[in-house]
Parts: structure tokens; sequence; C-alpha cells
């Protein structure tokens, strides 16, 4: 599946991702908290993901819901790879040591990222 989703449908699955399904009012909803979204944007962006494959659509019910045909994973790994190949030219190495220097990781995740190349070593 090489489905890319723009930021904005990014936001739409975060929700959809947290709640499994959702109709397009639950969605626009959750996003008018953080930002000023007009509802009938939501829904023209849910449609647009509906005949993208993004989303399927559940009819069956006066109030339409939708649910993700994508996973989290999938966005993760299309984003990052998007990402490494038009911003970083490839490097993985590059890539990693611009994230951990950018941001603060905690002792967890320094653990967890060193448990992660130990099995690459091994």
């Amino acid at each position: 599946m090489d489905l890319k989703p723009t930021e904005s449908e990014l936001e739409i699955l975060q929700v959809i991702w947290k709640n499994g399904q959702c109709s397009v009012r639950d969605v626009h909803e959750e996003l008018a908290k953080s930002k000023d979204a007009g509802y009938t944007t939501t829904l023209k962006l849910m449609q647009i993901m509906h005949e993208k494959g993004l989303v399927e659509r559940n009819t069956d019910a006066k109030t339409h819901l939708y649910k993700a045909l994508i996973t989290r994973e999938q966005a993760q790994k299309g984003a990052l790879d998007k990402i490494l190949s038009t911003v970083f030219k490839g490097s993985t190495s590059d890539l990693v040591i611009q994230a951990l220097g950018q941001h603060k990781a905690s002792k967890d995740e320094i653990d967890a990222i060193k448990d992660f190349l130990t099995k690459f070593e091994n």
C-alpha cells in the first residue's frame, strides 16, 4: 500500500485511530479543540480520504461512520520514507543524528534505541 496522507488527513486519521471509528462530527469536534476547522472542510477531507482508500465509510446508519484502512505504522513508514529520501538524501544516520540532536529523548527512549541497535550488531 503506497498511500501518502497529507498533513490534514493525518490529523483526521489520528482521531480515527484513537477512537476506532468516528462520524464526521466526532472528528470535527476533536479537531476544533486545537485548530479552527470548519465542519464542511472536515467533511470534504473525509470524503476525499474515502475516495483515496485511506478510510472506509459505513453507510448502514443515518450517521456515516468512518474507519481507518491504513494503520499508524503504515502512515509512519510512508512519512519516514518520504523524509528520508527527500530531506536526508537516503542517509539514515543523518536522520537519526538530527532527530536525537534536536529533541530531548528520555532515558527510557535512549535505552530502547540502544537495545534496538544492539540487535543489528549481533
